[in-house]
């Protein structure tokens, strides 16, 4: 058994003793591996008083010099850091990426630097034993890890965390996601859930993932240990472990496919429709262009004064022209002596353009300019074909949008909390209005002893 953030060996020794008292004749092999100096001595003591080989826990950075190579183990549990960023790993985990990719432990992609914690459980699956197929006595490994909700949805689709969750449930190897109580653990209350592993999942369980909510699980204790207020009892123990022995669907326990997690990112795209004018703002905005940056600073001003006249010569009006607009703004350009290249003109004409849905199409290519500040993102279930989607949900209040395919982005995510939200209607207003009738009631009468 392997805990690669081991600590001061809590973990570990807890499961050993679980381990010891189903089966009193089982042969526990503990190995771990931490950052802290200190832990690390204190877990290294733990074991020697075990029994346990101390060459077994290792000092060093699980993300950057990670022990036991070529080993792999049964079971492997861990409670990597909440949150923490990554950067000083950053050189030596983007190169094993790059260079060994799915041959190492980080082949499915890389999340932010600001949170480490899918690394901590791509590396934990890294761990764990393969099963070997015809041989009954030899299981696959079978893992825990504590995280915080991030890993359940950060990210977008096609972002690294994305495409880690999405890697992680095509390979089967999540079975189950409990999620705990807040306040469980001495320096955080946030919540917390147990992602539970399997690389040889049960027939029953291949192609499902299940959800269990134990939030409400819990009893709080005498007295506080840090952020720690609550624990689980025996009985709350158990009947998480019935839950997940009993695989059905509960209040507190869903079931579902690993596809009903996956969705895709479409890009809902409509076309550029502009109006033309040489209003003051439109004037600055063209200045401001980086495509004019290096012209000549003289010939510029020229150009700034010529359509500073056109603007008060037209009283305000606008265009819905893009041809005869154009053809303006180069004989405005040319008697300022600036020669506009196709462009640049094409960028002038953007600063002088705002969007309006009475505009003539701005065509590119024989095809409709799609327009930026229009452009919009939809996430579709991955049972849905995109453009039926899109006829249901986008076009019977924008009839002339598209979908960009060139853009569409593949993700994953588990939306936990969604799945067990239970919708509590409001108090009815005769009750609200009542308790402030009684509490208005109760001022009038400390106000009328005041007086008297």
């Amino acid at each position: 058994m392997c805990d690669p953030t081991v600590g001061t060996g809590g973990m570990l020794t807890m499961a050993d003793e679980k381990i010891r008292a189903e089966n009193p004749t089982a042969e526990v092999s503990l190995y771990g591996q931490e950052i802290n100096p200190a832990s690390y001595a204190i877990c290294k003591a733990d074991m020697v008083v075990k029994g346990q080989p101390i060459d077994n826990i290792v000092l060093g950075n699980t993300l950057t010099q990670p022990a036991f190579r070529g080993r792999t183990f049964h079971f492997a549990l861990s409670n990597p850091p909440f949150g923490v960023d990554w950067k000083q790993s950053r050189k030596v985990v983007e190169e094993e990426h790059a260079v060994r990719g799915f041959d190492g432990r980080f082949g499915p992609g890389l999340p932010r630097v600001s949170d480490g914690s899918t690394l901590f459980l791509l590396h934990l699956i890294s761990k764990l034993r393969e099963p070997q197929p015809g041989d009954p006595n030899a299981s696959a490994g079978r893992g825990a890890i504590v995280l915080n909700g991030s890993p359940l949805f950060t990210g977008g689709a096609g972002s690294g965390e994305s495409n880690i969750r999405k890697w992680v449930l095509e390979q089967d190897y999540l079975e189950a996601i409990v999620a705990l109580p807040t306040d469980m653990f001495y320096n955080t209350g946030i919540a917390t859930y147990v992602w539970l592993l399997n690389k040889d999942k049960p027939r029953e369980r291949r192609g499902k993932v299940q959800l269990i909510d134990a939030t409400g699980m819990f009893e709080k204790m005498r007295k506080s240990i840090g952020s720690k207020r609550r624990q689980l009892s025996a009985a709350h123990i158990a009947e998480v472990t019935r839950l997940f022995d009993a695989f059905e669907e509960s209040k507190h326990s869903k079931i579902f496919r690993i596809k009903d997690f996956f969705y895709r990112t479409i890009t809902v795209e409509r076309p550029l429709r502009l109006n033309y004018g040489f209003g003051p703002d439109r004037v600055e905005r063209v200045l401001a262009l980086r495509q004019l940056v290096k012209a000549d600073g003289s010939l510029l001003e020229k150009f700034r004064e010529g359509l500073t006249e056109a603007g008060a010569a037209d009283a305000g009006a606008l265009s819905t022209s893009r041809a005869e607009f154009s053809k303006r703004v180069s004989e405005i350009a040319d008697a300022a002596g600036l020669k506009l290249t196709a462009a640049q003109l094409k960028a002038v004409l953007g600063a002088l353009g705002e969007h309006d849905d009475g505009g003539e199409l701005v065509m590119k290519a024989g095809k409709p300019e799609p327009s930026a500040d229009l452009r919009d993102t939809e996430n579709v279930p991955w049972d849905q074909d995109v453009e039926e989607y899109l006829e249901r949900e986008v076009k019977p209040w924008v009839p002339d949008a598209w979908i960009d395919h060139s853009k569409t982005k593949e993700g994953a995510e588990i939306p936990f909390t969604r799945h067990f939200y239970e919708y509590v209607p409001p108090r009815p207003l005769e009750e609200i209005d009542a308790e402030l009738d009684e509490v208005l009631g109760r001022i009038r009468a400390r106000l009328e002893e005041v007086k008297k």
